[in-house]
C-alpha cells in the first residue's frame, strides 16, 4: 500500500504543471521553480539561527511567502488566468528592504568574500541560489514568457540577500573580508 503523500504519479520522469500540463522533470521550467524551492530553503536555515536580527526576520519571512507565490507563477503557464503572480508591488517591498538595510552599512570599497557570521554566511548562499534560480528564469524566457515582475523580483532578491548577509555581519560584529588579488 502506498502512503497518501505519494501520488507515483512521477515516476515515468514527469511532473504536472497548475492546470494539468505534464513536462519531463528536467525541464526549464522545473529547474527554476526547484531553484526558487531550494532558495526558500536556504532563507529556511537562515530563519533557524536564534542571532538573527529581528527586522531581519521578519523580511526574510515575507520573502519565503512570496518565494511560494514565485514558485507558483513560474509553475503555471503565463497564459492561465488564474493563478496569483508576483506583482510589482512585490518588486518595490524588497526594495524598499535593500533600501532600509543599505542605509546602516557602511559603503563598499573593495569586493567581499562571502562568510563572517553562521547567519550572514547563510545568507551569501541564499544569494548564490537566487542568482541560479534567476539564470534559470533567464533561460525559461527564451522559449516560454515569464512574468518580468518576477524576473525583476528575483534580481532585487539577490541584491537584498547581499545586504541582509553584511547586515548579519555588522550585527554579530563580524567584520568582512576583502578580497586580496591573488591572494
Amino acid at each position: 500500500m502506498r502512503p497518501s503523500l505519494s501520488t507515483a504519479t512521477g515516476d515515468d520522469g514527469t511532473t504536472g504543471l497548475y492546470g494539468g500540463t505534464r513536462i519531463a522533470k528536467d525541464d526549464v521550467r522545473i529547474h527554476a521553480y526547484g531553484t526558487v524551492d531550494e532558495l526558500n530553503a536556504c532563507i529556511g536555515m537562515v530563519l533557524a539561527e536564534p542571532a538573527l536580527p529581528v527586522r531581519l526576520r521578519g523580511q526574510l519571512t515575507q520573502a519565503q511567502s512570496l518565494l511560494f507565490t514565485l514558485g507558483a507563477d513560474l509553475a503555471t503557464p503565463e497564459d492561465h488566468p488564474h493563478m496569483l503572480r508576483i506583482t510589482a508591488l512585490d518588486v518595490s517591498r524588497v526594495e524598499a528592504w535593500g533600501v532600509m538595510l543599505e542605509q546602516d552599512l557602511p559603503r563598499l570599497r573593495h569586493f567581499i568574500l562571502p562568510g563572517g557570521s553562521r547567519a550572514g554566511a547563510c545568507l551569501h548562499l541564499a544569494r548564490t541560489v537566487c542568482r541560479r534560480a534567476e539564470r534559470y528564469m533567464v533561460a525559461l524566457d527564451t522559449c516560454q514568457p515569464v512574468n518580468a515582475h518576477a524576473m525583476i523580483f528575483m534580481n532585487r532578491l539577490s541584491d537584498y540577500l547581499f545586504l541582509a548577509a553584511r547586515a548579519c555581519n555588522a550585527a554579530e560584529g563580524v567584520e568582512e573580508t576583502e578580497w586580496v588579488s591573488g591572494a
